[in-house]
């Protein structure tokens, strides 16, 4: 015995009972590098584990913007960094990656992870931007243009998986949806000032919801603070569908939401006319949408810029996941990727 006091046990953390009701308390989605195992079992499932995001159409991506050693690119949207760290390797050695997001909460936890796994400023380095100021990004690090751009339209698991952040009905939170919760309006703030016209052209437009007008005269001008409050109105407002017809329609209401309160269709378009003059000659976009809205648009300005002559050549057809990859993500079954390549100067 030498008299010194012993470092008392810690017990391993326990859920709240078997499933806690508030996710400040699953201490196992907030860090689930801690806990492979239970990952694993939800991947199995066919699910996404909270706090974590399976990126869609790796395969395709890295098939289309063929990354190679010595190469730039551009992940437009970095997120969880899924398709950055597919991405960077493959620029190895010589190579460099520039990733933007505009999220401010979820963009540092990126960069941290990427870091940790041994991709430092040289080769690696992260702007918090919306996506529509690529050009800005590229002139501040120096660069005339990029070999490989990439733009996954989708919201990330983790926003979606976060009650704070409002992006579903999940679990009870404040109706946010703000991509940089510390701009613009939230979505309970658009809401209360929407007229039923308004409401019902915005569901149509950015959800193609089949239900728009029926759903904008009790939802319009309404103040919801929760994201459940208004998830239950959608359900209430259609009493004739059955429960996965009206869960599909809270879906749509909540997608049509978030388009709106981040402008991202205003934020796209401008991504698009950019494309070519920031893509190096010969360069690829690949763009992965997740709607039909985003993916006309996408469709539309490949095209025009096949015609111009911007553009060499774009993809003949839509690429989807394949129905393994849906059977395991789930999420990615609305996935659409096409791409464009530059026109190389002679």
């Amino acid at each position: 015995m030498t008299g010194e006091p012993s470092t008392p046990h810690r017990r391993r953390p326990r859920y709240a009972g078997k499933h806690p009701r508030r996710f400040s308390e699953k201490y196992k989605e907030h860090s689930p590098a801690r806990y492979p195992e239970t990952v694993a079992k939800v991947l199995a499932s066919g699910k996404t584990p909270a706090g974590t995001h399976v990126p869609v159409m790796v395969q395709e991506v890295l098939e289309v913007l063929r990354p190679h050693p010595g190469r730039t690119a551009v992940d437009c949207t970095l997120g969880y960094g899924g398709h950055a760290g597919q991405l960077l390797p493959r620029l190895l050695p010589g190579g460099f990656l520039l990733g933007l997001d505009v999220d401010p909460l979820e963009l540092p936890r990126t960069e941290a992870r990427l870091r940790g796994l041994g991709f430092e400023e040289d080769v690696f380095r992260v702007r918090r931007s919306n996506f529509a100021g690529l050009p800005q990004a590229l002139a501040a690090e120096g660069l005339v243009g990029a070999d490989c751009i990439l733009a996954d339209l989708g919201v990330s698991s983790m926003q979606l998986d976060t009650p704070e952040r409002g992006f579903s009905a999940k679990a009870a939170g404040p109706l946010d949806m703000r991509m940089n919760p510390s701009r613009g309006q939230p979505a309970s703030a658009l809401l209360s000032r929407l007229t039923p016209d308004r409401l019902a052209r915005l569901l149509a437009d950015h959800a193609d919801e089949p239900h728009a007008r029926e759903l904008a005269e009790p939802l319009a001008g309404r103040l919801f603070e929760e994201t459940t409050a208004l998830a239950d109105a959608v359900r209430s407002a259609l009493p004739r569908l059955g429960d996965e017809g009206r869960d599909d329609a809270v879906r749509r209401v909540f997608q049509a939401l978030r388009i709106a309160v981040n402008d991202e269709f205003s934020a796209l378009d401008a991504l698009l006319r950019d494309l070519p003059s920031c893509l190096n000659p010969g360069g690829v976009a690949a763009v992965l949408t997740f709607h039909s809205g985003e993916d006309r648009r996408v469709k539309r300005a490949f095209r025009s810029g096949l015609r111009d002559g911007a553009y060499d050549a774009i993809a003949d057809d839509v690429l989807r996941p394949s129905p393994s990859e849906c059977r395991a993500n789930p999420r990615a079954k609305a996935a659409k990727l096409r791409w464009a390549c530059r026109h190389v100067q002679e």
